[in-house]
């Protein structure tokens, strides 16, 4: 049976933005094709002994090192460097990854905020879920080092962040030029040129990337997405600037998450599918700037950043039960921040006195919600106008009151004003309007140490997360015309935590962490229904133990154990426990680089069954999986490499929902409408062989 041509949202015409960063690219791979130099692999040392500097357990510095040698899926899986993060995928490759952390199911990122060369890459009130935080752009080789902390104790971090946040930084001089082509299992092609040039005494970094990829499953996937970066900089992090450009576009057919009975009663392929045209297209263009100065006495920090923003997801998440749907977002996003460090000197305990200001505004043009048949629109259920803006002002004093004692006390601010503007839909028409929101946020952290290599540490603040703004102005479902309230633009929580950090042995650092967060509320927009679903107020607390030893200049051993526990404060659903919170996460890697002929590296990680619903009856499958990589220096500028993804082969689920579906046996609409209730399932890829290739120039 012949499947219908795929129908296309049309291409929005070009902006200042877009019309700026293709003529960066094209003068980039113009510099490329003229000579200058590009990348070779990053020999950065690890920085991970945080012991007189952290002020939490819980943070960390992630080095080029530590990702050099690291078999990756999915460029996303960067994040994996942080304990206890889990990155898995339940759809198309060119759509963001699910995100796990401290028995939070993130979604597609609602409580993690990154941000890359000073760009926040969460995407608010987003079409298909809060926070949407897309990492496919993401380019390993050029990322230079990643800064993470979890919890919400940071002055400087502000929506998204309840689990934690992390900023990642690329690299402003590449030693030498590379060329970088790679080919593996089910249709996987991946070719990347980067360089790096002197021009006048600043650093100019280019990179173009194309890749393609079908993936096991019975419709190929025929992911294509190209990208490229240019970055121009002079001086140091600390007394300089950095100017980034990037472009970034991708298309592809999903295979979304299925009824398990689908493929266990034989009507489809484990990786097969109901619905033929399911997928997306996506765009992201940017520019940024950040500067900075530091002075005897001070210190300047800021960046600003403009991002034209585009998606069109077509999805079909209850098989036959509601047919395929279209979520389409386009948007401007832009904004800054500044801060300013005051040193104080021995009269004042040598403390540092930080005044910040963050401000961001996203003007989303269209936000909207189709009903389609392979693509093509039958009835709009929500379009909507918005304009959303966010102000955060803090201020944050640390004070080293003894040797061994020191302090920080902040707070911070935000404001979040929006206005939604309801443009089609027959029941969404009396929706939308204006709302705002603010919120206090005091911090405090107390460090003791260190004694003999070992620090501890007490730390107990607010954040928060906000909410779609659609949920906000809403007073009617979409959907079906019933009447909903609106929710609160900002959701509180609160979390607190004790956690210690020694040095074991010469290279061997360690950390241990017990922790607690509170929810006010877990109301969450749902794109997919263009409607608001209560979740009520939530509990969680857990324990996590890092380590990371590097007992010489070529090898790298690093672990991690996770436990938590999530429960609402009211039963809903005839139980408390909180759906896809991961009980149970630990991972083990090895990273060996004699700087001789072979290198490697081996990552093992461990996913524990989680509840699929409100009683637990129903849990996940817990599994494992390792990933291994193999390198070979042919000669000191050519370089081959393997990785083999799912070494082992492990059948398993990356993940694994609850919910009503229908099967095409069971017919469209199954039991009245209502569907039949069982496992929604994306399986984990099987083992892939991918072959890489590195030139040095």
């Amino acid at each position: 049976m012949s499947r219908p041509p795929i129908k296309t949202a049309p291409t929005l015409p070009f902006t200042p933005v877009r019309l700026s960063l293709l003529l960066l690219t094209a003068l980039s791979q113009m510099a490329l094709a003229a000579g200058i130099p590009t990348l070779q692999e990053v020999t950065a040392t690890a920085s991970s002994d945080l012991v007189g500097v952290a002020d939490s357990s819980n943070e960390g510095t992630v080095t080029a090192a530590q990702i050099t040698n690291r078999p990756l899926l999915r460029p996303a899986e960067v994040l994996e460097t942080i304990p206890g993060m889990v990155v898995t995928q339940h759809s198309g490759d060119g759509k963001a990854n699910q995100y796990f952390l401290r028995g939070f199911n993130l979604d597609h990122g609602t409580d993690f905020a990154t941000w890359i060369n000073g760009m926040p890459i969460n995407v608010a009130s987003h079409a298909h879920g809060q926070g949407f935080m897309d990492l496919n752009f993401l380019i390993p080789e050029l990322v230079g080092s990643m800064r993470y902390r979890k919890g919400v104790y940071a002055a400087e971090d502000g929506d998204f962040s309840i689990t934690g946040s992390a900023r990642i930084t690329y690299q402003n001089k590449l030693p030498t030029d590379f060329f970088d082509v790679s080919l593996g299992g089910h249709g996987f092609r991946r070719a990347l040129v980067a360089g790096s040039h002197d021009v006048n005494g600043m650093n100019l970094v280019s990179a173009v990337e194309a890749g393609a990829y079908n993936g096991p499953w019975t419709q190929p996937e025929h992911l294509h997405r190209t990208n490229a970066q240019l970055r121009l900089s002079s001086g140091t992090t600390a007394n300089g600037f950095a100017l980034t450009a990037m472009m970034y576009q991708a298309d592809w057919i999903a295979t979304e998450h299925v009824p398990e009975r689908g493929f266990l009663n034989g009507e489809i392929d484990r990786y097969g599918t109901f619905a033929a045209t399911d997928g997306g297209k996506t765009h992201r263009y940017a520019l940024s700037g950040e500067w900075a100065r530091t002075g005897e006495n001070d210190a300047l920090r800021g960046s600003v950043y403009l991002m034209d923003y585009g998606l069109n997801y077509w999805a079909s998440p209850s098989a036959l039960l509601d047919g395929q749907h279209e979520q389409e977002d386009q948007r401007i996003i832009w904004g800054g921040q500044i801060a300013k460090t005051l040193f104080l000197g021995p009269a004042w305990k040598d403390s540092e006195l930080t005044f910040g200001a963050q401000f961001r505004q996203d003007r989303a043009d269209r936000l909207g919600l189709y009903q389609t048949v392979d693509r093509v629109r039958t009835a709009p259920t929500r379009v909507d106008r918005m304009t959303e803006s966010e102000l955060g002002l803090y201020g944050e004093l640390k004070t080293q009151w003894q040797p061994w004692l020191r302090s920080t006390a902040a707070l911070r601010l935000d404001r979040i004003q929006a206005k939604v503007t309801p443009l089609e839909g027959a029941n969404n028409m009396s929706n939308g309007g204006s709302v705002s929101g603010s919120q206090a946020s005091p911090k405090l952290g107390l460090v003791f140490g260190p004694f003999a290599s070992t620090e501890y540490y007490v730390n107990w603040g607010r954040g928060f997360h906000s909410n779609d703004m659609r949920g906000a102005t809403s007073r009617v479902n979409a959907t079906d015309g019933s009447a909903i309230d609106p929710v609160k633009p900002l959701v509180m929580a609160t979390g607190s935590e004790v956690g210690v950090r020694t040095v074991l042995l010469p290279g061997w650092n360690s950390s241990l962490t017990l922790w607690k967060v509170k929810m006010d509320s877990e109301l969450i927009f749902i794109g997919d229904e263009g409607g608001v679903e209560p979740k009520g107020a939530s509990n969680r607390h857990g324990l996590e133990w890092s380590n990371y030893y590097a007992p010489n200049d070529w090898l790298i051993v690093d672990g991690d154990v996770a436990v938590s526990r999530a429960r609402f404060e009211v039963a809903s659903n005839g139980g408390t426990e909180v759906p896809n919170s991961v009980p149970l996460t630990a991972s083990l890697g090895i990273a060996v680089d004699k700087q001789g002929p072979w290198s490697g590296g081996l990552r093992l990680r461990y996913l524990g069954a989680y509840p699929l619903e409100e009683t637990g009856t129903e849990k996940s499958t817990p599994f494992w999986v390792a990933n291994l990589r193999l390198g070979y220096k042919i000669s000191p500028d050519l370089r081959l490499s393997m990785d083999v993804l799912n070494l082992f082969d492990k059948k398993a689920n990356d993940i694994e929902y609850w919910g009503a579906s229908c099967t095409r046996a069971e017919g469209a609409g199954c039991n009245g409408g209502d569907g039949i209730n069982g496992r929604l399932v994306h399986p984990l890829e099987p083992r892939t062989f991918r072959v890489s290739l590195r030139a040095n120039f």
